[in-house]
C-alpha cells in the first residue's frame, strides 16, 4: 500500500471574479519529490499557499491522510506543524540570531523544550552547511542563499511530513543560487517529500519524481522529468519549454 501524505481534490481558488486556480487535483506520496513549473501568473504560487491554507481555497479538498483539512472542526495547527514552508524572501525573524531562528517554531509551536529544540536546530543548520561559526549571526549579516539555508534548516527543525518550497531561489543573485539548490538536492536524496514551485529547469529535471506543469489555473501536464522536458505532449508545454532549454 503506498503512503499517501496529501490528496488535493478538484481545488478552486478565487480573487474576486479571477479565478486563479480552476480545477486541480493531485496526489503526494510519501518520499516524492514533485517540481510545479508553469509560467509567471500561471497559479503555481497560488496552489502551494492553498496547500498549506495561506490562501483559503474557494472549492474543493484538501485530504491530508485521508481527512479533509477545510472541514469545520479540523485541527489546522496539527496540519500547518507537518507541512513546511521555504519562502521565496526567506521570512527570518531579523531581530533573532540563526540559532534561534531555527529554535524558535519548536519551543513556541511544537512546545518543545529548549535543550532539545537547541539540538535540533543545530543539528539541521550543520546538515544545510550553516555551521557553529554562523549561529549568532543576524540575518541581516547573511548572504541570500545563506538566509534561505537558514529558513530550509528552520523548516526542517519542526520535523514536518512535507516541505513546500516557493520559488527558494528567485530572490537570489545568481551565484547564490548553486548551493540553495545543492542544498535542496541533498535534502531530495534523503527522503524528504517536497513540492518545489520553480523556474530552474535543469534542477527540476534531475531532482524530480514527477514534474507538474500549470498554464492558466490547471494541471496542463505532469509526468516524470524524462518525459515532460523530452517528450512533452501538450502543445502549451512544449511552447513553454522551448524558451527554457536550448
Amino acid at each position: 500500500m503506498t503512503d499517501i501524505i496529501l490528496e488535493i481534490d478538484h481545488l478552486k481558488k478565487s480573487f474576486g471574479k479571477n479565478e486563479v486556480l480552476k480545477d486541480i487535483s493531485l496526489t503526494v506520496k510519501k518520499g516524492e519529490v514533485i517540481s510545479i513549473i508553469g509560467s509567471s501568473r500561471s497559479g503555481k504560487s497560488t496552489f502551494l499557499r492553498s496547500i498549506n491554507l495561506l490562501e483559503k481555497p474557494t472549492g474543493g479538498k484538501i485530504l491530508y491522510r485521508g481527512q479533509n483539512v477545510l472541514e469545520k472542526n479540523y485541527d489546522l495547527t496539527k496540519y500547518r506543524e507537518n507541512l513546511g514552508m521555504v519562502f521565496q524572501s526567506f521570512n527570518l525573524f531579523n531581530n533573532l540570531n540563526v540559532l534561534e531562528n531555527a529554535i524558535v517554531a519548536q519551543t513556541t509551536v511544537l512546545k518543545r523544550n529548549r535543550t532539545e529544540a537547541e539540538k535540533i536546530a543545530k543539528d539541521n543548520l550543520n546538515k544545510v552547511g550553516m555551521t557553529e561559526q554562523y549561529w549568532k549571526a543576524k540575518p541581516s549579516q547573511l548572504s541570500g542563499g545563506q538566509k534561505q539555508r537558514v529558513a530550509i534548516a528552520r523548516a526542517l527543525s519542526v520535523n514536518p511530513e512535507a516541505i513546500l518550497f516557493d520559488e527558494p531561489t528567485s530572490a537570489l543573485d545568481p551565484e547564490m543560487v548553486g548551493e540553495v539548490l545543492k542544498t535542496i538536492k541533498d535534502l531530495a536524496k534523503s527522503g524528504l517529500t517536497m513540492l518545489i514551485v520553480t523556474h530552474e529547469m535543469d534542477f527540476a529535471r534531475d531532482v524530480s519524481d514527477r514534474v507538474i506543469f500549470m498554464d492558466q489555473g490547471v494541471i496542463a501536464e505532469s509526468g516524470k522529468p524524462e518525459q515532460i522536458f523530452e517528450n512533452p505532449q501538450e502543445e502549451r508545454t512544449k511552447v513553454f519549454l522551448q524558451r527554457f532549454l536550448k
